[in-house]
């Protein structure tokens, strides 16, 4: 039996309030409604759709964070960071980012997600990528959501470079990886972390 509108809203708020970023497709899934109805029960409610929720969550904790570019200029959205350790965006792949005849994501949109992950992810007012190794593991479509996780794995105090690991994926499946070797105006003083 379904719940009734009064149950399924407070069911809603709390779904949301314990994982911000799940879409409207999701939630009607998971109550059995369409997602105009999830729609109208946000605005009802007045919860905010997923991309405002997404910048709220990451204005809070992000923008006093990342120093090597401004925010606005990461690809994706910036949902946690720990400067010179880890960091994690979420892009949700749309039909301007796919080729009009097969409606899989353009390569670089990947590459430029993973990449601006790796510079923001740098504990330095200036980050610039000077080699990188990458791979991509299988096609991405649009409606699909890529979550990119960036990982410091390598610092070097006797030099100005910093070694990213990134690895993308769509629902836990890995579609993109890859190694940025990162320069930074200032050496770390840290040492290695591998």
């Amino acid at each position: 039996m379904r719940p009734t509108k009064k149950e399924r809203q407070r069911l809603l708020q709390e779904t949301i309030q314990e994982n911000p970023f799940i879409t409207d497709e999701d939630l009607a899934g998971k109550f059995s409604v369409s997602v105009q109805t999830i729609r109208l029960d946000r605005m009802e409610l007045s919860i905010p759709e997923l991309r405002e929720r997404i910048k709220h969550v990451a204005e809070k904790h992000v923008e006093d964070e990342v120093k090597a570019l401004p925010i606005d200029e990461v690809i994706g959205d910036i949902i946690d960071i720990e400067l010179d350790q880890s960091a994690i965006s979420i892009f949700d792949v749309k039909k301007e980012h796919t080729f009009k005849r097969n409606s899989i994501a353009r390569g670089h949109h990947l590459f430029a997600q993973a990449n601006s992950l790796a510079v923001a992810v740098i504990n330095d007012e200036l980050a610039l990528t000077v080699k990188v190794n990458i791979h991509f593991t299988r096609p991405v479509k649009a409606g699909e959501r890529v979550v990119a996780k960036a990982k410091v794995k390598k610092q070097s105090w006797s030099q100005d470079r910093t070694i990213v690991g990134v690895k993308s994926y769509v629902d836990q499946e890995l579609v993109f990886k890859g190694e940025f070797e990162m320069f930074r105006s200032s050496p770390t003083i840290e040492g290695d972390k591998s």
